[in-house]
């Protein structure tokens, strides 16, 4: 089985992140996660942070500079337009295929506010829970399809309805880690269908011997419908600055713009989009994705070495999903050691015996496993 197809009935209350499923005919849901839980909830002061994505060094001189020099001009409103022909020239696109956005989060809530017309809107799941709390909080029913955990949650483009008009997936998929093919996702793309591929994570992705973003579409403008969602803010630290954007067709950003707050990107955080999207950012970022994998290939090793633990799939981002029976104790008892890590029962789809855990640098990673595996002989 390669998936499951269930339906969910929209919010529009304070709770509506929270709100209860309806099931689609022939299926089952179990008990309702919790989409407004993300990772910062569980890094309490005090703990090692494996539970969140962003990147923890300190930004280097060339991207420091221009957001320190920003805030001497905070008088002036922001002014978008250096920052987006920065951010079209780096994906070879024009700047009206780009709409800076405060953060991911922001694009979701404009894509669920503006396509107000959509009819079945199909969430790819697990996946980050913000497109689906945004869509269900403007009103709209949301179909969820469930990818199997034991074909490692690979997605199959034939289970995504063919009259479904707006498809939402992730690309590295947060929180699995799993980076579907370029050529998969862009089979989901036809006409009159709104087709959104969250690639927050795509920076952190790479192939040896291979230039870019291996299964990135940040470039395709031959895709009907076809939005990228990118974030600047997991590479460079940058989660409390909020900066982010969408690509797509110039009449699709113009109608998402339509509902987008004047002035909604700060100055300072323009001037990270620029000189992130400059060619020095984008050999940075590439240099920091092959870090990463040597990283990450040393925390998939030691996880793997422990008993009952699975890691899902092919890892590549920068964090890996594991299954272990009992993880919610688990992730109870790694806290009280010092430790934080993103528990899995809050992404549809998964359950209380998954937990995320972020890649960091081998040193801490064998730290980690220390503790992790002295609870598991316990």
């Amino acid at each position: 089985m390669h998936g499951q197809l269930t339906g969910v009935e929209p919010s529009t209350g304070p709770e509506a992140a929270g709100a209860g499923p309806a099931t689609a005919p022939g299926a089952t849901v179990d008990a309702e996660p919790d989409l407004a839980h993300h990772g910062d909830a569980e890094a309490t002061p005090g703990l090692v942070d494996l539970a969140v994505n962003v990147r923890l060094d300190p930004m280097p001189d060339w991207l420091a500079d221009p957001v320190t020099a920003a805030l001497a001009d905070l008088a002036g409103y922001p002014d978008p337009r250096p920052a987006r022909a920065a951010v079209a020239a780096r994906h070879g696109r024009p700047p009206a295929e780009v709409l800076l956005t405060a953060g991911a989060a922001e694009g979701f809530v404009l894509l669920a506010r503006a396509l107000v017309g959509v009819r079945r809107p199909v969430v790819v799941h697990p996946q980050f829970t913000e497109p689906e709390a945004a869509l269900r909080a403007a009103g709209h029913r949301v179909e969820r399809l469930l990818l199997d955990p034991d074909d490692d949650f690979r997605l199959d483009p034939a289970r995504v309805p063919a009259d479904a008009d707006l498809v939402m997936i992730g690309n590295p998929t947060n929180p699995t880690s799993v980076l579907h093919p370029a050529t998969d996702l862009a089979a989901l793309a036809r006409p009159g269908r709104v087709l959104v591929v969250d690639e927050a994570f795509a920076d952190t992705t790479g192939v040896p011997g291979v230039d870019g973003e291996p299964e990135s579409l940040a470039a395709r403008r031959d895709l009907p419908g076809l939005v990228v969602v990118r974030s600047l803010t997991k590479t460079w630290g940058l989660a409390g600055l909020r900066i982010g954007y969408l690509l797509g067709e110039a009449a699709l950003l113009q109608r998402l713009a339509a509902a987008q707050p004047l002035w909604a990107v700060s100055t300072p955080a323009l001037a990270a989009a620029t000189a992130v999207a400059s060619p020095t950012g984008v050999a940075a970022e590439r240099a920091i994705a092959a870090r990463l994998a040597a990283d990450r290939d040393h925390l998939v090793r030691r996880l793997s070495a422990l008993p009952g633990v699975r890691v899902a799939g092919r890892p590549a981002s920068a964090f890996v999903l594991v299954h272990r029976p009992g993880a919610d104790r688990v992730r109870q008892a790694l806290r009280d050691r010092g430790w934080a890590v993103r528990r899995g029962d809050t992404f549809p789809g998964l359950g209380p015996d998954w937990l995320r855990i972020a890649v960091r640098d081998p040193a801490t990673t064998d730290a980690f496993i220390e503790v992790l595996a002295e609870i598991l002989e316990a």
